[in-house]
């Protein structure tokens, strides 16, 4: 795969909530990138500041201090109206709960952000159909959410996510909500998106289990960033050992799956 460096740099963020008096670091300095076709998981107790980074890196929160680039692009410049512009570009975003239309399908679903956004008919179908074999959901798409179960709807929302190749998915504990078989699906899924599309993705999890498909973990405890870890070329099984031994030193959750 050919990296490209740099592809995102954070850089010296804090994020700080309350009033003088009584002020949260919800993160504090971290620094870290993500080169293009990385997986790259965050990882930390309740409360370390991982959520509020993915926010935070989704322009969904603004930094207090310190900076985000996409390439060239600085985000925390930017104005609220271009932060929208930016999202709506070049960000995808897979939750827990999924947030779909029950009264659209499935197929309307995925193609509803491009078709609001002015694209043309045959190209948005054309994207949507690719997008719908490579998830294994083609035989869904003229059902309704509600039909389907909860693994099929976590695809759909990948779907919907990567429908317009954004720069970086965001996925904030998307297995959250799915039993084991389902999540075991969709984490090989984002492996196959990962490594056949080249897509670059940032999850936060507090699941051993699902992080060890990640190339790379990003551990934080009390809001700055303790630990690292790269598979490289070991087995995933290897790699969980290791993301375990490091949770039991930040006071994570040691979650298993297996």
């Amino acid at each position: 795969m050919n990296h490209s460096p740099d592809y995102i740099r954070v850089c010296e963020v804090e994020k700080y909530y309350g009033t003088d008096a009584n002020v949260t670091k919800a993160v504090d300095r971290v620094s870290f990138c993500v080169e293009k076709g990385e997986f790259v998981g965050v990882m930390g107790a309740s409360g370390s500041g991982k959520s509020t980074l993915l926010n935070m890196l989704a322009t969904i929160d603004r930094v207090t201090a310190g900076h985000i680039y996409y390439e060239s692009v600085d985000i925390t410049e930017l104005s609220e109206d271009a932060l929208s512009e930016f999202r709506k570009k070049n960000l995808g975003f897979v939750f827990q709960d999924y947030n779909l239309l029950d009264t659209l399908t499935i197929e309307e679903n995925i193609i509803l952000a491009l078709t609001l956004q002015g694209g043309k008919r045959d190209a948005i179908q054309e994207s949507c159909r690719e997008i719908l074999k490579l998830l294994g959901i083609e035989e869904i798409r003229e059902k309704f959410p509600y039909q389907v179960s909860g693994g099929q709807k976590q695809r759909c929302a990948c779907a919907r996510a990567l429908i317009n190749h954004p720069r970086l998915l965001l996925a904030d504990e998307p297995t959250g909500a799915l039993d084991s078989k389902s999540a075991q699906t969709l984490l090989e899924t984002f492996t196959e998106l990962n490594q056949r599309m080249e897509a670059t993705i940032l999850m936060v999890t507090h699941d051993a289990f699902s992080a060890s498909y990640c190339g790379r973990i990003l551990f934080l405890k009390d809001g700055k960033l303790f630990h690292e870890l790269v598979r490289g070329d070991k087995s995933r099984r290897v790699f969980l050992q290791e993301i375990l031994d490091v949770l039991s030193l930040t006071g994570g959750e040691l979650t298993d799956a297996e």
